[in-house]
């Protein structure tokens, strides 16, 4: 009987230990837009609840933004290395780089834009001075796609930069014109049959009028390395589509057709296709893309990182194709993927990118919008929170999960200003939301900016302190 009270209250104890280690993380609602009435709330992880993680002064950084904690080869370019099993990004004087950034770092377009810069700062060199100032003041170390690139590299001490070139993205501009300007059927990114045209002969002179000004950031070593056009819809039907809703005569169906007839047989019809066949067929079509562009790009520029086409979170579907990672890990340096509509990162998926590509991964687009901006707040993917403060530890709860996966590089924050809504020259998406960490008055969201530098900070540290948990 003794016994059996022992026991017991052992493990009354063991239950209560366990109910006083749990940790119990604030809660932040949110919602797809401002259209959508249903709020959902989410535990948002915070640095503050790490276990035995204590935050401490920033790591001294080489003249890259790179952590002066060891050192490898310098070879004076950015490139990436597997390091007791983590992947690195290594800075041109052989440090390790966690790339945290912010992606079109530019001073607005827009009529109030405008107005507003000139009062504040006067001049674009005043500008680039400031706000690269405001960026490494807070943690961030660079900046992403669609950024002032002539500024940034001009400047006295320049950020971390991307290039992005759109090859596809021009011939597709010129392609839709023997249309009448309109597709009959395609989706969002308005691609005819929501296929890249990469069999179309046509489409290789394109490359080469997008890659000749590469050739001018051939030595630049702050140049991280290239992108290459955006979101462009690598579906899993891309061979049924091919074979049955092109013309007989189109290049896309003859290369399609071609390589089915080798495959199963020229007696075989659409009807025998089978997703082995589909999935196969992507990666070969994807493929003739890949090699297409990397080699006029290595051909301008053997120096630096190709960092892919930044594949679309939204639609998932080249994101669980293994067969898109085994090609991409051959032709690209760091994998690109914009990542929305998710509150954080699937461990698993993202350990599955890294196995099945053998490459490391970035995050090139991701945010959340705040209630308290007074925007509209219609548009765009990312997340709608109520206030700055909760932006903030939406960051915070997505940068760790990043920061624990050894297959993670780094995450571009999209983006640096506000939408302006009077800007109606801009695409629906970037209309008139609050997705900036300044206003269209160039003033900062302090609250946000609070969270984010935390985790900046501290980002170094926070790797040793996952891999030594795992």
């Amino acid at each position: 009987m003794k016994h059996s009270i022992y026991v017991l209250f052992c493990f009354i104890s063991l239950i209560s230990l366990h109910a006083q280690n749990k940790i119990t993380y604030q809660k932040v609602e949110a919602r797809q837009n401002a259209l959508d009435p249903k709020w959902v709330a989410y535990d948002a992880k915070t640095i503050d609840k790490l276990p035995g993680f204590k935050t401490k002064k920033p790591e001294l950084t080489s003249i890259y933004g790179g952590f002066k904690v060891w050192k490898k080869e310098a070879t004076g370019f950015f490139r990436t290395e597997k390091v007791d099993n983590r992947w690195w990004i290594i800075d041109p004087e052989g440090y390790p780089f966690i790339y945290k950034g912010i992606a079109v770092f530019n001073a607005g377009r827009s009529v109030n834009q405008q107005k507003a810069f000139d009062k504040k700062y006067g001049s674009n060199e005043n500008w680039v001075k400031q706000e690269s100032k405001l960026l490494r003041d807070n943690g961030f170390n660079g900046v992403g796609a669609w950024s002032n690139v002539n500024l940034i590299r001009n400047a006295e001490n320049p950020l971390v930069y991307t290039v992005i070139i759109s090859p596809m993205a021009m011939y597709h501009s010129d392609h839709i014109k023997k249309y009448g300007g309109k597709y009959k059927e395609a989706s969002w990114q308005n691609y005819r049959f929501d296929l890249v045209m990469v069999f179309d002969k046509e489409f290789d002179s394109y490359i080469q009028k997008a890659v000749k000004e590469v050739s001018q950031y051939k030595n630049d070593k702050y140049l991280m390395g290239y992108f290459t056009d955006n979101e462009l819809p690598w579906y899993n039907d891309a061979l049924d589509k091919h074979l049955t809703l092109l013309a007989k005569d189109e290049q896309g169906y003859l290369a399609a057709k071609e390589w089915f007839d080798q495959r199963k047989g020229f007696n075989a019809s659409v009807s025998d296709i089978t997703q082995e066949d589909r999935m196969a067929f992507t990666a070969f079509y994807f493929e003739t893309y890949m090699k297409k562009v990397t080699e006029a790009l290595k051909k301008e520029d053997p120096n630096h990182m190709y960092l892919g086409c930044r594949f679309n979170q939204d639609k998932e579907q080249e994101l669980t194709n293994p067969e898109i990672f085994k090609v991409a890990g051959i032709y690209m340096d760091i994998i690109s993927i914009n990542h929305y509509r998710k509150w954080e990162p699937n461990q698993e998926l993202m350990n599955n990118w890294g196995e099945w590509s053998g490459k490391p991964f970035l995050i090139t687009e991701w945010y959340t919008k705040g209630e308290d901006s007074g925007l509209p707040n219609n548009t765009g993917a990312g997340w709608l929170v109520r206030t700055q403060k909760e932006r903030g530890l939406f960051y915070q709860n997505f940068t760790l999960a990043l920061l624990k996966n050894k297959n993670s590089v780094g995450w571009h924050w999209f983006k640096y200003m506000d939408n302006d809504p009077q800007d109606l020259s801009t695409d629906y998406s970037n209309r008139d939301s609050n997705k900036g960490i300044v206003n269209s008055n160039f003033e900062p969201y302090q609250p946000l900016l609070k969270e984010m530098k935390v985790i900046n900070d501290n980002a170094y540290e926070l790797t040793r302190y996952f891999d030594k948990k795992n």
